[in-house]
């Protein structure tokens, strides 16, 4: 359990700092441009001095790029084209600091030109200390006032909106910044490193304990679709090895026999202001429950009504189902069409089919849904009254499952919510730490 009452209390006096968005700071720290508290190090990798090339990441900050597995980065095979950093150097990517892409390198290697490399005094936590500053929220949006150029944004169809803003090196060197002893920079980030450690720990417990509430859902589902509810219910060999026995009074039928699957196309014109009652685009941030802003400008548009049955076909969650909310759906994504099937059986039912399909994937580079085994997988037809049955059975019991989950991801959110608002009283001087 994390405490989120921290034993802080205020500075003796304060004065203005004369940035806005920084207000008022502690009369003894100063306030100094960026460039006169850390030094940048623009050092070539020329000679080579290192082929391990770091990678930085918004969640984990400054990583190996050998030990990553997602999202792998295009890099260049000449190594006299990067820059070093060294450890202990503070790593900011001009691309995407506004969303808080900084980190302190536990490691000396190369890094991609368009990062940027500063490090301070080689026994002083400067660096850490304005690793935690440029993390915050407050710090983010002046940043964002900063930025310039183009910024690509995934749409999560795999496909991108363009926007991307650059933080030029100038304008980073130039941010008036506050200024703490080193001293009080090390209590500040021995406190911060004590405090967010705890968070964490107790957010991961928390996410652990989602995803075995998850696989006991998983278990509920398939344990119903596959036997039925009936323990005592005479049973025969499925002819499936992923399904094994079934009731013996049960039928078996292909996907292909029961189902239509129909993909939707990418839209002519996406907009982003809804002017004349569009229909909704349906970007996985919205088929997931997030807030819809992009709509529809196209007359023949594969428009999906609320809760019918969705199959991602490409990227890296092919062969997940969904249900839909009312909207367009692009090319990555599958209506699916159950006949003859009671439609929330089907429902349940394709989350014991999506195991198998995502097992079975193809594609080098962006995976798809593999058609030859979506229509050969098995569909299990218990009589009708007997699929109502358990529809009912694994609406309740699902139902407290997903509650007991959202009370999980509600901790989580207040925990973050917490560990950012105690990060950024911290470094702007709010409160003291005892």
């Amino acid at each position: 359990m994390v405490e989120t009452e921290t034993k802080v209390q205020r500075y003796r006096s304060y004065k203005d700092s004369g940035i806005e968005w920084l207000g008022e700071i502690p009369e003894h720290w100063d306030i100094e441009s960026f460039k006169n508290i850390l030094t940048e190090r623009n050092e070539k990798n020329a000679p080579i001095r290192t082929k391990e090339i770091l990678s930085l990441s918004i969640d984990k900050g400054v990583t190996l790029y050998a030990e990553k597995t997602t999202n792998l980065d295009r890099f260049k095979d000449d190594f006299t084209k990067y820059k070093l950093a060294h450890k202990g150097d503070l790593v900011f990517n001009s691309m995407n600091m506004i969303v808080g892409a900084v980190g302190v390198s536990d490691y000396f290697g190369c890094v991609s030109p368009v990062y940027y490399t500063y490090h301070g005094s080689n026994k002083s936590n400067t660096t850490k200390f304005y690793e935690y500053l440029f993390r915050c929220k407050t710090i983010q949006r002046v940043l964002y006032s900063l930025g310039k150029g183009l910024m690509a944004i995934d749409r999560g169809d795999g496909k991108y909106n363009t926007l991307r803003l650059k933080v030029s090196r100038d304008d980073l060197r130039s941010m008036k910044l506050p200024l703490p002893n080193f001293s009080e920079q090390t209590l500040i980030v021995e406190f911060l490193d004590n405090k967010t450690t705890k968070i964490d720990e107790a957010i991961t417990i928390k996410e652990q304990q989602i995803r075995l509430l998850k696989e006991r859902k998983l278990i509920l589902i398939h344990k119903a679709v596959t036997r039925g509810l009936d323990e005592n219910v005479q049973l025969k060999d499925s002819g499936e090895e992923w399904i094994g026995e079934i009731p013996v009074h049960w039928k078996l039928k292909r996907f292909k026999f029961l189902a239509t699957s129909n993909k939707g196309k990418l839209p002519n014109k996406i907009v982003s202001i809804d002017d004349d009652n569009l229909p909704p685009y349906m970007s996985m941030d919205y088929l997931r429950g997030g807030e819809g802003n992009q709509w529809v400008k196209d007359k023949d548009a594969f428009i999906i009504d609320e809760n019918e049955i969705l199959l991602i076909w490409d990227g890296s969650n092919s062969g997940e189902f969904l249900k839909s909310r009312k909207g367009v759906i692009s090319s990555t994504v599958a209506h699916i069409i159950f006949s003859n099937i009671n439609k929330d059986f089907a429902w349940y039912h394709s989350m014991v089919l999506e195991i198998e399909l995502r097992k079975n994937t193809i594609g080098m580079g962006i995976p798809h849904v593999n058609g030859r085994v979506l229509n050969n997988l098995a569909i299990l037809l218990p009589p009708f009254s007997e699929q109502k049955e358990i529809v009912d059975y694994l609406d309740d019991g699902t139902k407290k499952i997903e509650t007991a989950i959202s009370l999980k991801q509600q901790e989580i959110e207040k925990l973050k919510e917490y560990k950012n608002s105690l990060i950024n009283s911290v470094v702007t001087g709010k409160v003291k730490v005892c």
